[in-house]
């Protein structure tokens, strides 16, 4: 039990302990120990359990924090920054803000956690209680706000609230809004965008991927407006989807979308995108809209308005602009995972000495963990802030009319050698992005086949 909390201790406290990044989690009872490098969704155990497949999200999360606090591309110089968890559950993401971003930025963090579970709340607030941030937060909650002194508790720089998410959000004004409902953001996202501050970042996290893929076209049509095709792009499809609705969603509140970060992981979709009050540049939104058209002599070109014949083999309407900001996540590499959330010795004896059951092998798997979480992301930040092309290796003997795929590193290796610029994409499959056409591609995945067999 926390000893000097005085508050409800939640049933089943203290429940099993882990370590996600540098921050010391409980997990209720009846959750099974995670397992490292979960691909897929955890078995919901009920109110506040945790999902360990979206602990790269979160990493991802900490780490563009601290990159708007160090490289203030959001804020002015030395400026605090009104960050809110609409849908904070346990509360593993807030406490990973307060103990992973740097010890000399965390008095710049205005942090509120908001969520209408109160089994999930009481245990958020008791494990931040019982296992505070190393830097003492000087501000105070009044801080926080204009002048008006909101509900909550407030405990180690970190706003406790229980209200609806769309209430909280009619609150305030935020600069950075997290979105991670279990299931589609869709409801939540004009109450997000209205609550944003004239620029602001919105993280949205969307598990319906279904929907998003096409494999529920009903459900896909009805949320998001979209004609999906299950196919090796639906991946890709399903990130552009909801970029799209956000785009739009934005534009009538006369707000303009530039994404950071947008990712297919695992079992869901979480983009980071930066949001702008714009008149003229919300108006012009419908230039980055439109459909991925299959075609015979390319995998797919973008077109704005496919044709009534193209319609079938086309999926849409989506976001067809870039998907990542590159000055920003050029600088999102394993080295600065590592850097930012990899526990320390005197970290894992804190935590065993209050229970953490680990060894040597759980900080290898973890430190795994935390480099999958970037992995590939800062060496494809330049192709995937502009126009490329994205192809499957596993697919390229079919379109080559070869009797195998070179090994990818290989072929990225010759288009560059070629005067291209290639990469291999953050995905589970083995997807990589180039500037070469199609043709250059295929070209050179036949040259390599040649040679190979001489």
């Amino acid at each position: 039990m926390a000893d000097g909390y005085h508050g409800e201790i939640p049933a089943g406290w203290p429940g099993s302990m882990w370590l996600e990044g540098k921050t010391i989690i409980h997990m209720p009872k009846g959750q099974e120990r995670p397992s490292h490098m979960p691909r897929g969704p955890a078995k919901n155990t009920g109110s506040g359990f945790l999902n360990p497949a979206m602990a790269p999200a979160r990493t991802r999360s900490v780490m563009l924090l601290a990159d708007v606090l160090e490289n203030e591309w959001l804020i002015k110089e030395g400026k605090s920054i009104r960050v809110f968890d609409a849908l904070c559950s346990t509360g593993v993401r807030i406490r990973r803000w307060r103990n992973e971003v740097p010890g000399e930025l965390q008095n710049r963090l205005r942090i509120t956690a908001n969520d209408i579970d109160d089994f999930a709340l009481k245990w958020a607030k008791v494990s931040h209680y019982d296992h505070p941030p190393s830097v003492i937060i000087e501000h105070s909650v009044e801080s926080d706000r204009y002048g008006k002194t909101p509900d909550g508790v407030f405990e180690n720089g970190i706003l406790f609230q229980q209200l609806d998410a769309r209430v909280a959000l009619s609150d305030a004004s935020y600069q950075w809004i997290d979105i991670d409902p279990f299931g589609s953001p869709v409801s939540f996202l004009d109450s997000a965008i209205q609550s944003l501050a004239r620029t602001g970042v919105l993280e949205v996290t969307a598990t319906d991927t279904a929907a998003l893929t096409g494999s529920s076209l009903s459900s896909q049509k009805r949320r998001y407006g979209s004609k999906g095709i299950v196919d090796l792009y639906a991946h890709d499809d399903a990130v552009r989807t909801l970029l799209s609705l956000i785009a739009t969603t934005a534009a009538r509140h006369d707000k303009s979308m530039s994404p950071i970060l947008a990712l297919f992981d695992g079992h869901h979709v979480r983009v980071s995108v930066i949001l702008t009050t714009s008149k003229e540049k919300a108006s012009d939104m419908h230039s980055n809209i439109g459909w991925r058209v299959r075609s015979d002599d390319i995998p797919y070109r973008f077109k704005k308005h496919p044709d009534e014949k193209e319609l079938e083999r086309s999926s849409g309407p989506m976001w067809i602009g870039p998907l990542w900001n590159h000055e920003i996540t050029q600088r999102m590499t394993e080295e600065r995972a590592i850097e930012l959330c990899q526990p320390s010795k005197e970290d894992l004896e804190k935590a065993k000495s209050a229970g953490l059951d680990w060894d040597d092998a759980d900080l290898e798997y973890a430190t795994r963990e935390l480099r999958r979480s970037v992995r590939h992301i800062s060496k494809a930040a330049d192709l995937m802030s502009r126009e490329h092309l994205l192809l499957n290796l596993d697919y390229l003997p079919k379109w080559s009319g070869t009797s195998g795929a070179p090994k990818m590193d290989i072929l990225i290796e010759s288009l560059i050698e070629k005067g291209y610029c290639a990469a291999r994409a953050p995905d589970l499959e083995p997807v990589f992005v180039t500037d070469a056409s199609f043709e250059e591609v295929i070209k050179t995945v036949q040259e390599l086949s040649l040679n190979s067999s001489k």
